[in-house]
Parts: structure tokens; C-alpha cells; sequence
């Protein structure tokens, strides 16, 4: 497993920014498999688009996770962004750092003239923690076109209740998925399967969550909902949730996209 750390100037948010990839590589598996073409022109990857939380960055999964180890068993390419306090909201000012428009839009631009990335819907997902787990609810309802698959871990403050749900001092950029999620039905737009866990004892998220898989599931949409007795808002909850739903959830191939011969 290639793990990339890099840093670039960022159109949307008017900065350097860095951004942490796992890529699968030649592995002990495929040594074992008999494996030799592993590097082959043409081949490409599944992407999970991976968001952390509040007072987080691109290094926490690497950092509290075996999220590269995951990435690796399953040929999955991982990209995590920052936003750090921002909310993955796009902020005022002609200036201002876009992040929501960032992860969204040049950061996929990016990665895929860089890497060997599909760009397919069937072979993208979201996912995220906290306030990552509300901006992966609020990238998969403002575009569904592009994710086949979200995955809200915890998302505090998914309430549909309120129309703008605030992290912190997080501005509100318009941006609202409880009347999207609506539109994309009426629309008849392609809806992501959406999966949304919380752990038992977290007070912060538990209720919200519940409602949002309501709500949703209200809507139409292919809801999943996992709760777990025992773990709070907490990175062994996010931990057993990124093994089990890359392992068994995701409609993922398990391995790489190689080039019909």
C-alpha cells in the first residue's frame, strides 16, 4: 500500500493545501495469489472519498484507523481531504476558502489526472465522521450523481428538523440536503444507498442520526441503519464501522478495475 502525502496550491480555497491518498500496491496477498501483472496501463480504482470530523485533518484516519490496512485488503483507493473546522462549507468572500466546493469539484478533477481513478458512479463512495459525516450526507444529496454509496458515521448536527445545521461557527453556503434529499426523488435522480450508524451511548449524534435515516427512508431511499450498544462518539466505533462496510456493505469489487484484453 502506497500511502501519498501531498501537497498542491488549491484553486477553491486560495492556498496550499494537502491532501493524505492510500492507493493499493503489490501486496503479500498478491505475492501469495501468484500474482505478477500487477501493474498494468490502463487499470483503474475504486475511490472511497473519506471525511473526517471537527478539529480533525487529512491525517486522522491514518493517524486512529486501520483505514490504510482496509484500503489495502480491498484495492480500494482512499482519498481524505481537509476541512478542518470549516464544515466542508463553502465560505463568504471572493477569497474565501470553498471547501464544500473543494472536495466536491477540483479535488476529484485532481486526483483523477493525477491517478488511476475511475470516474464511474459505481465506483465512488462517500464517506465521514462527525462533521464529516455531515458533509457526506450533504455531498451525496447535492450530487448523487456522482456516489453510488454514502457512509455517515456519527454525523452531529443531521437533524431534519433544522433546515441549516450549524458546526461550531460554521456559515451556512445554501447548501441544504434535508430539501435536496426531497428534490433528488421528485427529480427522479439517481439515489445513493445511504448508510448511517451511531453508537449507543453517543449523546451527541444518536438522535439525529436516528431521524435522518427516518427521514430518508421516508423519501425512498436505500437506508441502512446500524446502531451499536456500548461505544460513544469515539474512534473505535468509526474504526469497526470502516471494516465491517468496506468488507461486507459497499458494493465494491475487492480488487482492481483492470482493461478488458
Amino acid at each position: 500500500m502506497a500511502v501519498i502525502k501531498m501537497n498542491f496550491l488549491s484553486q477553491t480555497l486560495s492556498m496550499q493545501t494537502n491532501v493524505t491518498i492510500c492507493l493499493p500496491s503489490f501486496s503479500f496477498a498478491d505475492l501469495m495469489q501468484g500474482r505478477e501483472d500487477v501493474y498494468v496501463p490502463g487499470m483503474k480504482y475504486q475511490v472511497l472519498w473519506l471525511l473526517h470530523g471537527f478539529s480533525g485533518d487529512d491525517s486522522d484516519y491514518v493517524n486512529f484507523s486501520n483505514i490504510v490496512r482496509y484500503a489495502d485488503d480491498h484495492k480500494l483507493a482512499v482519498v481524505m481531504p481537509p476541512a478542518f473546522n470549516a464544515g466542508y462549507t463553502d465560505q463568504p468572500g471572493e477569497r474565501a476558502a470553498k471547501y464544500f466546493t473543494f472536495v466536491a469539484e477540483e479535488l476529484p478533477k485532481l486526483c483523477r489526472a493525477f491517478f488511476p481513478f475511475s470516474d464511474a458512479r459505481e465506483d465512488n463512495f462517500v464517506a465521514g465522521l462527525s462533521m464529516g459525516g455531515g458533509g457526506t450526507f450533504k455531498l451525496a444529496m447535492a450530487h448523487p450523481e456522482n456516489y453510488a454509496a454514502a457512509i455517515c458515521m456519527s454525523g452531529a448536527g443531521m437533524d431534519p428538523s433544522k433546515p441549516h445545521p450549524q458546526f461550531g461557527e460554521q456559515v451556512d453556503d445554501g447548501i441544504e440536503p434535508w430539501s435536496l434529499a426531497a428534490k433528488n426523488v421528485a427529480d427522479g435522480k439517481p439515489l445513493p444507498k445511504m448508510y448511517l450508524t451511531c453508537g449507543g451511548n453517543d449523546a451527541m449524534a444518536l438522535v439525529s442520526v436516528k431521524d435522518t435515516h427516518d427521514y430518508l427512508t421516508g423519501l425512498g431511499y436505500d437506508s441502512t441503519y446500524v446502531e451499536i450498544p456500548g461505544y460513544g462518539h469515539e474512534w473505535d466505533f468509526w474504526d469497526l464501522t470502516l471494516r465491517n462496510t468496506i468488507r461486507d456493505w459497499l458494493p465494491i469489487r475487492h480488487s482492481v478495475i483492470y482493461p478488458e484484453k
